[in-house]
C-alpha cells in the first residue's frame, strides 16, 4: 500500500488477483451484479453522472499510465483506489478501447414502489441496448420509475449501464416483478400497438401514467393489455409495419411529457 494519499492506494499486478476475478466477472456477466452486489462502473462519463446524483464508490479503479494524470477529484472521491498494469485493462473491461479508470459501487438496495410516479414498465424487453435507452429517455422525459417485469435484460448489467449513459442513477429500478403486482399502481397503464388503438398524436394523454413497453417480437403480452386503460399506435407515414421499441418507447414518452407543457 502507497502512502501519502488520504484515500489508500493499493497496487495490484496479477491478473489471478481475487479482485480481478471479481471486476472480470462485473465487466463480463450480465448477472453478477446480483450475486455481489457490486456494479462496476467503466469510463469517466458513467463515473461522473453516478458523482452528480451522490453516489460514492467503493473504488476506483485507475490504470497504471493514467493514475498519475488523475485528477483530484477521481483519487479522492472513493473508500480506496486500485492502480493496476495498462496490461491487465482488457480483463476488466467490456469495451473493445478499454477506459482508463472506473468505479466499483455496491448496489443500491431496491426502492419501495411508487405507486403514483410515472413510470415505464419493461415487459420482457430483452436486448441490453433497448432497456439502456429508454431508461435515458425515461429519465429525460421526467419518468420517475423503471419497473421491469420478469424476463427484461438485468437492469444493472454492464451493457445496460453503458446505454444509460447515467439514466440509472436518477431513476427508481425495481426489477424481477410479477404482472399481478401492477395492481399497486395508482395511475393508469398505457400501452403501445402496431395496429391497434388511437393514433398517438391525436389521443390525449393521461399524466403521470405508467407506459408499457414490450418484447421486441411478441410485444405487450396479453395480461399487460388487459390491465391497460389505454392503447395507442404510432402513426407511420412511411409504411413500416413497427419501430425499434427504444424508438417507440421515446416517441411515446416525449409526447407525455409535451402533453404537460403544451395545451390546446
Amino acid at each position: 500500500m502507497s502512502s501519502g494519499f488520504s484515500v489508500p492506494v493499493i497496487q495490484i499486478t496479477s491478473r489471478d488477483n481475487p479482485l480481478i476475478k471479481e471486476l472480470r466477472k462485473l465487466s463480463q456477466d450480465s448477472t453478477a451484479y446480483r450475486k455481489q452486489q457490486r456494479v462496476w462502473l467503466e469510463g469517466d462519463h458513467l463515473c461522473r453522472a453516478a458523482l452528480a446524483r451522490g453516489f460514492k464508490p467503493v473504488m476506483a479503479v485507475f490504470s497504471a499510465s493514467f493514475w498519475p494524470l488523475a485528477p483530484v477529484e477521481w483519487t479522492q472521491v472513493a473508500i480506496k483506489n486500485i492502480v493496476i498494469p495498462d496490461a491487465l485493462l482488457p480483463e476488466i473491461s467490456g469495451l473493445e478501447s478499454p477506459a482508463r479508470m472506473g468505479f466499483v459501487l455496491d448496489l443500491p438496495a431496491a426502492p419501495a414502489w411508487l405507486p403514483g410516479a410515472a413510470s415505464v414498465i419493461l415487459d420482457r424487453v430483452q436486448d441490453a441496448g433497448n432497456v439502456g435507452s429508454i431508461l435515458r429517455s425515461a429519465a429525460a422525459f421526467g419518468f420517475r420509475q423503471i419497473i421491469a417485469l420478469k424476463g427484461t435484460a438485468a437492469l444493472w448489467s454492464p451493457k445496460v449501464l453503458r446505454a444509460g449513459m447515467g439514466a440509472h442513477f436518477s431513476l427508481q429500478l425495481v426489477e424481477g416483478v410479477e404482472p399481478a403486482a401492477l395492481a399497486a399502481l395508482t395511475i393508469p397503464i398505457v400501452v403501445t400497438s402496431s395496429h391497434h388503438g388511437s393514433f398517438l398524436h391525436q389521443q390525449p394523454l393521461p399524466m403521470p401514467c405508467a407506459w408499457a413497453m414490450g418484447h421486441e417480437g411478441q410485444g405487450v403480452s396479453d395480461d399487460l393489455m388487459a390491465r391497460a386503460s389505454l392503447s395507442v399506435r404510432i402513426d407511420q407515414p412511411g409504411g413500416e409495419e413497427s419501430l425499434n421499441v427504444a424508438a417507440a418507447a421515446a416517441i411515446c414518452l416525449h409526447a407525455s411529457a409535451l402533453s404537460q407543457t403544451v395545451k390546446p
